[in-house]
């Protein structure tokens, strides 16, 4: 056994380091986190300086053993987890799991880190390992309590107040808060007619486009044109006093130079995968992952491609600016190199001056060198990083920008602006993505002939054009990344988390690649921001990432800010579980009187959704009900709307037999009613409009399906059926699998006895996080169990006799074939 055990969190990662160091090391993975909170109520203890409670994760605890059996044959001890919180605080839990276990009395204990899985790196960091680092491991403590306290104490307000299994986030909810907060801006936005005029110019050597820069001596954005009439006498009086020409009267020529962007950081990375490659922020993390643990480059064996993925810091090692600079003069030139290396600041003042910008770890490693090594999305990626990272060290691009005043008499002027690249530098390389681009970005490109001041210009026409004000656009992805990184909510190991966690929750869904807040993500934010508004704040939310921050730096105790935290969060909360109306906080609306009744229709949030309400509960009749429709939302949906939705169920007509045919939605979506037969309607099917021969389709469809789910029934209880996932046995209560080389129709009684009494026993339902507890359940279970062991006794004797008789069948027919 090597006398160094080291430990790294993926599998993937530890068969290349052990390449890299030899026989004198043992390399394990822990697989990421190997300890967590246990998941009841005071694994965080507040009366006791927060003291937490941890367990070993189940799915983990296989890796822990073998990690603690290496350990015990091992001199030294390095932990080699990732460099930012998250791994700081593995490394202390695996040593806390050692310490407990007595495996670390004489034997040295270090930790190691690297930014990047290169041979040199490796060794460099085994060789000046240091101590573990206990203000990165309390900060990530404290964040993690912070999480178990929200989340324990905050979730239960919302299963009472609005639905039962909802959940609240620290620092999900804000985000949810700021896409249910767009959504409402799109709604209230009233959209604004205005008009522009441009000018088509004629000219000999290149037709242009000029837009209206001043109409009668005044600037033309002070005309406010929006309505047709005025800006058609506008478009009249330009006509006439221009007479079919524009005279240049000023050009302007200026010289602009634009800096590269600085190398990716995650939140940078994010944006430009999403804009670019189309990407989820938890599909770039992932390809991201696979890139820094290593790809196998043939003869070259497994190598760590890029450095750390999970980083807010900018800044370049010396080493890989000197290569990304050799690389740039031998493929692009001398005049693509800067005199000088391009320094970048780091705009978090917690980004460590320790770790890198996201790059490849040697830029010798072009993309098109080794691209028939990666898939396609391993390609797209490594690509993306490894120009963002060249261009990020290349000359400025040199752009040149002409304007030309064109006058159009009557102390009127058109503008028309181009602009041409000079010297390409960095551009040659790489352009940085925008989410939406502005007029400077729309003359970028355009190129404008050549003119002299006093040259008539031929005028084609000039053109009003009508437009409308658009309201603000929904976030996506890279703009939702933006705007959490510039509130400074969460940290960039977090923003793909956060988003996953709103998405599973179906706090939200993606709309044209947009983010768009459901009824139920809604009534979760408007309650939070209504009654915790506090702890959605955004400045709020920041201002504890920065004192997590300083935790991290050692500049302050991760136990004060906890308290400062609880005392009052702890108070709100008994407050409002006492204080808070439960109508209030479903979001419940009053849509207005139903013609018919006169009783008040509203919309609210149920127990499986939306629904429209017919009445109220003191009304001498029962209220009725309605779900809403897919697409309908309770904070949309008109009375007109809601009305409609109560024509369900409709009869659509008599089947054969002269019983009804209805139509209707419940709780499993909308369907078709044929006695007691239900057909559910396809995605296609609208229940509102399907008409009775398209229900007859679907019962016949129904009918058949019932009919083909036998395919043999052996008459004692022992059946093969067609299942959801295929072919299967069953004797009611166990169920097995036909075997591949098995034809379901030509199995015998005998063979399907054979397979039940191998097949396992189904698992039993029930328990769970608020499931009775196994004994509870035995208990209650066992004198139906009791009642029930005769008739199984006999029901098995019947099983035995025919399994024997069928047996005795096929011997039969085996003698009658071999005579």
């Amino acid at each position: 056994m090597a006398k160094n055990l080291l430990i790294v969190e993926s599998p993937a990662k530890a068969k290349t380091i052990n390449k890299y160091l030899g026989k004198d090391f043992h390399v394990l993975a822990s697989y990421g986190h190997v300890r967590d909170l246990v998941p009841k109520e005071g694994a965080v203890d507040t009366e006791r300086d927060f003291a937490m409670n941890y367990e070993v994760i189940d799915r983990n605890e296989k890796h822990v053993d073998a990690i603690a059996k290496a350990a015990k044959q091992a001199d030294s001890l390095y932990l080699a987890t990732d460099l930012d919180r998250e791994g700081e605080a593995i490394s202390w839990h695996i040593a806390e799991i050692l310490k407990q276990r007595g495996l670390l009395e004489g034997r040295a204990l270090h930790r190691v880190v690297f930014s990047e899985i290169t041979p040199k790196a490796i060794k460099e960091a085994v060789a000046h390992p240091r101590a573990l680092s206990m203000d990165l491991v309390n900060a990530q403590q404290a964040r993690r309590a912070l999480d178990y306290l929200v989340g324990f104490n905050l979730s239960p307000v919302l299963w009472r107040k609005v639905q039962r299994g909802l959940s609240a986030g620290r620092v999900q909810s804000p985000a949810l808060r700021m896409i249910a907060e767009r959504e409402e801006e799109i709604e209230a936005f009233k959209a604004r007619e205005y008009w522009t005029i441009d000018a088509d110019c004629a000219h000999p050597d290149m037709a242009f486009k000029a837009r209206l820069l001043k109409l009668r001596g005044k600037k033309f954005e002070q005309f406010d044109l929006t309505n047709e009439t005025d800006a058609l006498a506008a478009r009249s009086a330009l006509e006439k006093s221009a007479q079919g020409r524009l005279v240049v009267a000023n050009i302007e020529s200026k010289e602009r130079k634009r800096r590269p962007s600085p190398p990716f950081t995650t939140s940078t990375l994010q944006q430009e995968a999403a804009r670019k490659l189309g990407f989820t922020t938890s599909r770039t993390m992932k390809i991201a992952q696979g890139l820094y643990e290593g790809v196998a480059l043939g003869d070259e064996g497994v190598v760590g491609l890029i450095t750390y993925m999970r980083t807010d810091a900018v800044s370049l090692s010396a080493d890989a600016i000197h290569e990304l600079r050799e690389v740039i003069g031998r493929d692009y030139g001398p005049r693509a190199l800067p005199e000088h290396p391009h320094f970048y600041r780091n705009k978090s003042k917690n980004a460590q001056e320790a770790h890198e910008a996201i790059r490849p770890t040697s830029a010798l490693h072009r993309p098109k060198d080794i691209a028939h090594f990666l898939n396609d999305e391993q390609r797209k990626l490594y690509e993306l990083i490894w120009k963002r990272a060249l261009a990020s060290q290349m000359q400025h691009a040199t752009l040149n920008t002409v304007s030309v005043d064109l006058d159009a008499g009557g102390d009127s002027m058109f503008r028309a602006s181009g602009t041409t690249v000079i010297d390409p530098g960095f551009l040659a390389v790489y352009e940085e993505g925008r989410d939406q681009k502005n007029a400077e970005d729309e003359d970028e490109g355009r190129k404008l002939p050549k003119m002299t001041i006093g040259e008539a210009v031929p005028l084609a026409a000039i053109n009003a054009d009508q437009h409308f004000t658009e309201p603000p656009p929904r976030y996506s992805e890279a703009s939702l990344v933006k705007a959490l990184e510039e509130y400074g909510i969460g940290r960039p190991s977090t923003y793909a988390s956060i988003i996953q966690v709103l998405l599973n929750r179906e706090y939200v869904i993606l709309d044209a690649r947009r983010f768009k807040p459901t009824d139920v993500g809604r009534a979760v934010a408007k309650f939070l921001a209504g009654h915790f508004a506090k702890y959605v704040d955004y400045d709020f939310t920041a201002k504890l990432e920065d004192e997590l921050d300083a935790v991290s730096r050692g500049e302050e105790d991760w136990v004060p800010l906890l308290e400062k935290f609880w005392k009052p969060f702890k108070a709100q909360v008994d407050d409002k579980n006492e204080t808070v109306d439960r109508s209030e906080a479903t979001g419940a609306r009053e849509l207005g009187t139903d013609p018919k009744s006169g009783k008040p229709v509203q919309v609210r949030l149920g127990r499986y959704g939306p629904f429209a309400q017919i009445g109220t509960k003191d009304d001498e009749d029962k209220p009725t009900f309605a779900s809403l429709r897919n697409g309908q939302s309770m904070h949309t949906i008109t009375l007109e709307e809601a009305l409609e939705l109560f024509k369900l169920p409709r009869t659509l007509g008599k089947a054969d037999d002269g019983e009804d045919i209805t139509v209707g939605v419940g709780r499993f979506g909308p369907f078709v009613k044929h006695g007691a037969v239900y057909a559910s309607l396809k995605p296609e099917d609208d229940p509102y409009t399907i008409e009775l021969e398209r229900a007859l389709q679907l019962m016949r469809e129904k009918a058949e399906a019932i009919a083909n789910r036998v395919i043999q029934d052996f008459g004692n209880g022992i059946q093969v059926l067609n299942g959801r996932y295929g072919p299967y046995i069953t004797d009611g209560e166990k169920n097995a699998r036909i075997p591949k080389d098995k034809e379901p129709r030509e199995l015998t009684e005998a063979e399907c006895v054979e397979l039940l009494a191998a097949a396992p026993n189904r698992p039993k339902r029930g328990g769970g996080r608020f499931g009775k507890s196994k004994a509870t359940k035995t208990a209650k279970a066992e004198p139906a169990r009791k009642a029930a062991a005769p008739k199984k006794a006999v029901k098995k004797a019947a099983a035995k006799k025919a399994a024997k008789k069928a047996a005795k069948k096929t011997a039969a027919k085996k003698r009658s074939a071999a005579s």
